[in-house]
């Protein structure tokens, strides 16, 4: 007894001591705030009042929407944009939360076209259709809070040929060296882009929560793309670059801020010795589908430029931020990005390596309004 008291201290010990060492910015983490919290929060749909700060805000998210939800409720915000009555996505999968209870087990696709119906004919607002719902408003600042950024309207570069009516002042030199000429087109739609550039082969790895030892006991909070070494990694949002550097659990990593401060892009495990994509620096703006970097095994390492990750892959995490101090410590809130990265596979950033430099850029640019605001 006494044998297995000494041994019970020890590792009580030994876990003080790693939570003692961990890292303020160790973003691939878990900083959970314990099952009782999760326990109090999970399936209520409410905001919870702290009891320190007096602060009325979200205190965990689980963002379990699958990817047909989003594809489905996606398509509605598309093909009724420019009518009278404009779908949002946000809304229609705020509704199947409410509906649901969180859990997208239960989804059906005649449930959203239903719903879809009622509003595209005008027979209910939303407001209407969800007034005795009584957690759709939480649902709706949750999902928001992921996917608002996501769609909307932004310009695109794309090839003249076959479009005989532009006007030779809008068409646009290759930036890439190329002779096809290319012309910048409004677009209403998905503007986030996909982790992977398009033509690289990846898998993903859902491994969500799951246990990591290395330092201290944890979850893993983010969604692991397996890859190889030099796979240009895409700017998912536009935003700035909030985070740049060696990190000694995530390696070389960039942390991208979303302009309405609601959403932090984490991408750990970058390539060793030339991690970044050309000019990336720290407070600087990035557009969505830009190349930020390139997939390595970096990390596990208090020594920079180091391959300690047994295999090479990108770390995605993404952080929701309903106040401040959320940003970093106990209060931290991650979600899973599984369904989230199936959903943004049908929209792959393109591009091409400059033989020169070696670096990878994206062929076709695009300008984001929010990104252009930020510039001006």
């Amino acid at each position: 007894m006494k044998k297995h008291t000494a041994v019970a201290l020890l590792c009580t010990a030994i876990a003080a001591v790693g939570l003692l060492l961990a890292p303020k910015d160790g973003r691939e983490l878990s900083y959970m705030s314990g099952t009782a919290q999760k326990r109090e929060n999970e399936g209520t749909g409410t905001k919870r009042k702290d009891a320190d700060d007096g602060k009325d805000y979200i205190k965990w998210v689980e963002f379990h929407v699958t990817c047909d939800a989003m594809k489905q409720a996606y398509q509605y915000d598309l093909d009724t944009y420019g009518k009278e009555v404009h779908l949002n996505w946000v809304e229609l999968l705020a509704y199947l939360g409410a509906r649901y209870g969180g859990d997208f087990t239960r989804y059906k696709e005649e449930d959203l076209e239903d719903a879809a119906k009622v509003l595209a004919e005008g027979k209910k607002t939303i407001g209407e259709l969800t007034a005795d719902m009584q957690y759709y408003e939480y649902y709706r600042e949750t999902y928001g809070a992921v996917l608002d950024g996501m769609v909307g309207e932004y310009e695109v570069e794309v090839s003249a040929e076959g479009e005989p009516d532009k006007k030779e002042s809008d068409k646009m030199d290759s930036k890439e060296g190329g002779t096809a000429e290319k012309t910048w087109k409004k677009v209403y739609g998905l503007k986030a882009f996909h982790p992977i550039a398009k033509g690289f082969p990846y898998s993903d790895y859902d491994d969500f929560g799951v246990s990591r030892t290395y330092g201290y006991k944890r979850n893993h909070l983010g969604h692991d793309m397996m890859g190889q070494v030099g796979t240009p990694v895409i700017a998912v949002e536009s935003g700035y670059v909030a985070e740049l550097g060696w990190n000694q659990y995530g390696g070389w990593r960039v942390g991208i801020n979303s302009f309405d401060g609601k959403r932090y892009y984490y991408y750990a495990h970058l390539r060793k010795d030339r991690p970044y994509a050309e000019g990336l620096k720290k407070g600087g703006v990035v557009q969505a589908g830009d190349v930020i970097g390139y997939i390595g095994r970096t990390g596990y390492s208090r020594e920079e430029n180091v391959n300690n990750i047994d295999e090479y892959h990108l770390h995605f995490g993404l952080q929701l931020i309903f106040d401040e101090s959320q940003r970093e410590g106990s209060n931290e809130i991650w979600v899973s990005c599984y369904e989230l990265v199936r959903f943004l596979y049908q929209h792959q950033s393109e591009v091409l390596r400059e033989d020169e430099t070696g670096e990878w850029l994206r062929i076709y640019q695009m300008k984001d309004p929010q990104a252009c605001i930020e510039f001006d």
